[in-house]
Parts: C-alpha cells; structure tokens; sequence
C-alpha cells in the first residue's frame, strides 16, 4: 500500500499542523481516473452516499431537514456512471444523524426513480428510525417498525438493506429475541435483501446487537440467523473496522450469501481476497473516492491486482483518517470531499454537522486526498480549501 510517487504540482498553499505551527503545503500533481466506467467488473460494489443539504433553506439545521435534491440525484449519477451501485438512505447519508425517516423515503423515492430510468443499481436502507428507542416497548414494536418501512421501499420497486436497529438493542436480549424479529421480517420481503451489522464505533446506540457484547458470541447468533434466512438474503455488510471478522464471517456464511465489506480500514485486501474466498464492497468511503474506486476494479477485473493495489492501496490512509475515532463523525470528511472535489458548491452539512471535525482534521484530510492523486481539480481544491481556511482565521 505505498503510496504513489508523484511529481510536485505548482499549486501551494498555508494549512495548519497539530504544533500549533503553519506550513506551506505544496500539492503533488494529480492522477486522472476515468469518469466511466472501464469495462465490466468481477466485484459488486456499492457506494453508501451523501446528501447534499440545502444551504439557503430558512430552517434550523439542528432541528430540520433541507435537501437539495438536485445536487444530491446528480451526485448519486455520477457513482452510477462509474459503475457502482448505490447504497440509499445509510448511515452515510446521515440516516438518523440528522436525516428523518420521511425525508429518507422521499430520498429513497427519487434515487430508485432515477436508476429505473437508466437501469442502474441502487438498494435502500429499511430500518426502525421512526420509531423512538423509549416508544419501543416490545418485539413487536420493533418487527412492526420494520414491515412499515420495508413496505414503503419496495411499494416504490426498491431492494432492502436491512438495517440495523436501535429499538432492537434496547429490547433484544438474547438470540432468541433477534432470530424472533429477523426470522418474522425476513420471511414478507418481496427480494432477498442485504444485512447490515452496524458497530457501536458509527452508531453507540447498537453497543451490544445480537444480544450481546462479546463479538464472538455476537457472530454465531448473526451467522446462524442468516444462514438460516440464506433464501431471503443476498449478502451481508459487515461494518465493525476489524478485517479478521469479516473474513471469520464470510467463511462461515452459506454459500448463497455474498459479503459485502463495509470496513474503511482495510477494504482494498478484503476485497482482493484470498485463496478461500474475497468481499464485494458497500462502502461510505467509495463516496470520496469514487473515481479511484471505479478504476482500481476495473483493474482487478483484468487480472491485474498489482494495478488494483497501486490505484486503492494509497486511498487507504485517507480512509482511516476520515474514519478516525469519533468514528460516526466520518461524514463530514466524505462531504469535505465532494465539496473539495465539485460535486457541491458549498460546505454545508444536514444536522449542522460540518462542524462535527476540526480544521486540522480537514487540514490533513486535504494532504492525504493530495497524496493518493484524489483531488480531480487540484485548482478548485486549492480555491475551496483556502476559502474554508479563512473561514476560520487563517488567510493565504
């Protein structure tokens, strides 16, 4: 995972450092990735992605929701171009960090419309976010919650991603209660759906899913629930940051069962894979770097994992860093980037929650999307990085 070696640019500018210092930052040249697509793909892979908010809305981003959904459809377009499916409505998307179920199902609505007129891929995250944790006072509550929003998904032709639920770690204490609720939904779904296993590093609220805190435990109930639903399951999104997990599940899941990573650490080896098997990809991080993404498997389809590695293996360290502890506050990295690199015209989060990382945080965030070629135009980057920094004292 060395990351390339590229000649320097012209392009310079002053960000801050964790010494309190400031250093004059010369950008290295940029590489240049396909906007399409390069041939067919041996890989699945979706892109968990962003909503892009609605800056001149007169509302109160704390308290409600301002879309622009424009913006937001065309950047779900430009994943389609790049031969990724999209992964609709997720935690990416600030699902239940700022973003309602009703605005998620107006969300869903148009973004499985707009695949529908080009015959592109997208599922949609159904989960139980309507419902209040302490309205929650039984199983059934929560297996109701679930059948309200899987219906309206598929009511609108959508496929389901299953997602994880936090009126179920409240209430769920063994694995007979998760195999009740699991067994009951997954036996009505129209399509076989995606699972998401969630860790309490994105989400606090699911600390002890599956009936408990011990992973090891946790994954027998999880495997064993599937495996037994595997006619109603197209894969599994395993998103806890630890690589050994996942390749500990993926070896046990039914052979009908696809594993999707969903780990930001180590997705490029996981999904090349080993002797014994590999992982397709559902990935908030392939909102950032689409592009590369895109590239990098159409390269691994040839045969060519060296290419694979040289193109995905340096967007790692940027990965980790947006992803970094407090790990649910990765989404103001993965909207950093698409400001930086166009995709938006401004910085401006739902929820508020651009404020949710620090100036050297996006300052270092900026030198790694620099160092793995990520910046598409280094010039408008420059231009948006300086105007974010003066924001906050420091002019160029």
């Amino acid at each position: 995972m060395n990351k390339p070696v590229l000649p320097m640019s012209s392009l310079s500018l002053k960000l801050p450092k964790a010494d309190r210092s400031i250093e004059t930052y010369r950008l290295a040249a940029s590489r240049t990735f396909p906007a399409k697509l390069e041939g067919p793909l041996n890989r699945i892979a979706f892109s968990a992605v962003h909503t892009v908010a609605n800056p001149f809305a007169d509302n109160d981003p704390w308290l409600s929701v301002a879309v622009d959904w424009d913006k937001t459809i065309a950047f779900r377009e430009h994943v389609w171009d790049l031969g990724l499916g999209v992964a609709e409505a997720m935690d990416t998307a600030q699902r239940g960090m700022g973003l309602d179920w009703p605005t998620s199902l107006e969300l869903i609505t148009r973004s499985v419309g707009a695949a529908k007129r080009r015959n592109a891929l997208v599922f949609s995250g159904a989960g139980t976010d309507h419902l209040a944790v302490e309205d929650a006072k039984s199983l059934d509550d929560v297996i109701r919650a679930y059948e309200k929003q899987i219906a309206a998904v598929e009511k609108v032709g959508g496929r389901i991603i299953l997602m994880a639920s936090r009126a179920l770690a409240k209430l769920g204490r063994n694995a007979d209660d998760y195999a009740k609720v699991y067994d009951r939904v997954l036996s009505q779904v129209r399509e076989p759906v995606i699972i998401h296993w969630l860790g309490d590093m994105f989400d606090p609220a699911l600390t002890g899913y599956w009936g408990t805190k011990d992973l090891d435990k946790a994954m027998d109930t999880a495997v064993a629930i599937i495996n037994g639903n595997a006619g109603k399951v197209d894969g599994v999104k395993v998103s806890l940051l630890d690589k050994q997990r996942e390749i500990d599940m993926r070896r046990r899941l039914d052979k009908r069962i696809k594993m999707y990573t969903g780990d930001d650490f180590n997705y490029a080896e996981l999904i090349a894979g080993d002797d014994q098997g590999f992982s397709h990809a559902l990935l908030g991080i392939f909102d950032a770097i689409a592009p590369a993404a895109s590239y990098a498997l159409s390269r691994l389809a040839t045969g060519d994992e060296a290419g694979f590695h040289d193109v995905l293996g340096p967007t790692v360290p940027l990965s980790r860093h947006i992803f970094k502890a407090p790990t649910r506050f990765y989404k103001t990295g993965v909207v950093f980037m698409a400001y930086l690199n166009g995709h938006q015209d401004h910085f401006t989060m739902v929820g508020g929650q651009e404020s949710a990382r620090s100036m050297l945080h996006l300052a270092e965030l900026f030198r790694l999307a620099d160092q793995a070629g990520l910046l598409a135009n280094p010039e408008l980057a420059t231009r948006r990085m300086k105007t974010v920094l003066a924001s906050h004292g420091l002019e160029d």
